[in-house]
């Protein structure tokens, strides 16, 4: 069975591999595997962009590659690195031994034995079981320098060291890009993807999510878990909980042997949901009984 042969069976493929998603995205990862365009995926922390990529890897059985995006990340550091170290050892053992020559030792340290794959090289690269998944998580946190570069990579899938040449992509890795929206993306690496905005999902899709990944869970305690974080995510926080949280929060939950919710529970696991101080005063007191009152009454039959 073709796995990526239409949008219902990408959808189906995510689904079993745990990751459940709406029509809008399934069809946006079917259209970036049919025509190898990259994906470009934005929204909140904790949505889900990130398990998306895991979720095609595995169920496309491919290699899983991630360049982890950071301020201050330059080309050296996501193509490749020179293993130092190791070329100083060489340099004085040819010395010691009388054959140093020049010519000969340059040609050796600056060959395949001494180079250090990164991330963006990898992907490049033959692997077993087809193109890799190239996952570059975070990509607001870097800077213009490194889109322009970025750009340029994706557009040829092919990357350039000085010293051996141009390496391209046999065949073009599957790229899915993400971004917190942090900083906006220049539209020109936009425009080279296909965009998906990931939002937060609605109750019932929350609900087949929480399924999918914290089966153990009771019917009952699923729904109070995810109508009180959909109950939060209305409140005026720092850091809105995300999917990600919801499912942490669901197995503290379990770990506790906890059957239903109630304030003095929210209040002794709250660090599971909330990551800044501010956010958890703000629900002390009598706050959490009242957001634990609303989402209930969401839940009864109108």
């Amino acid at each position: 069975m073709d796995k990526t042969g239409s949008i219902d069976a990408v959808q189906a493929m995510l689904g079993n591999e745990g990751y459940v998603c709406g029509r809008a995205l399934a069809t946006v990862v079917f259209l970036g595997l049919r025509l190898g365009r990259p994906i470009f995926l934005e929204g909140e922390a904790g949505v889900g962009k990130t398990e998306i990529a895991k979720a095609i890897a595995a169920g496309l059985g491919r290699k899983l590659i991630r360049l982890q995006c950071y301020e201050g990340l330059d080309a050296a550091s996501a193509v490749y690195e020179w293993n130092f170290p190791a070329q100083m050892i060489a340099i004085r053992a040819a010395e010691a031994g009388g054959n140093a020559d020049r010519d000969i030792l340059q040609q050796e340290l600056f060959g395949p034995d001494y180079l250090i794959e990164r991330p963006l090289l990898q992907a490049m690269r033959p692997q077993e079981g087809g193109a890799p998944v190239l996952l570059i998580d975070e990509l607001d946190r870097t800077d213009a320098p490194f889109e322009a570069f970025l750009l340029e990579a994706l557009s040829d899938f092919q990357v350039t060291i000085p010293e051996i040449g141009t390496i391209a992509a046999p065949e073009p890795p599957i790229v899915i890009l993400t971004s917190n929206r942090t900083r906006e993306v220049h539209d020109a690496l936009k425009r080279r993807c296909l965009y998906h905005w990931v939002d937060y999902p609605a109750f019932e899709r929350e609900i087949e999510i929480l399924r999918a990944r914290a089966p153990e869970a009771a019917q009952t305690l699923s729904r109070e878990i995810v109508a009180f974080v959909q109950q939060l995510r209305t409140e005026d926080l720092f850091k809105k909980p995300g999917v990600a949280e919801t499912i942490d929060w669901a197995k503290c939950l379990l770990a506790l042997d906890v059957i239903q919710l109630s304030p003095e529970v929210i209040a002794d696991t709250l660090g599971a949901i909330l990551k800044y101080q501010d956010d958890i005063q703000k629900l002390q007191g009598s706050e959490a009984k009242r957001l634990l009152d609303e989402a209930k009454a969401s839940l009864e039959p109108a």
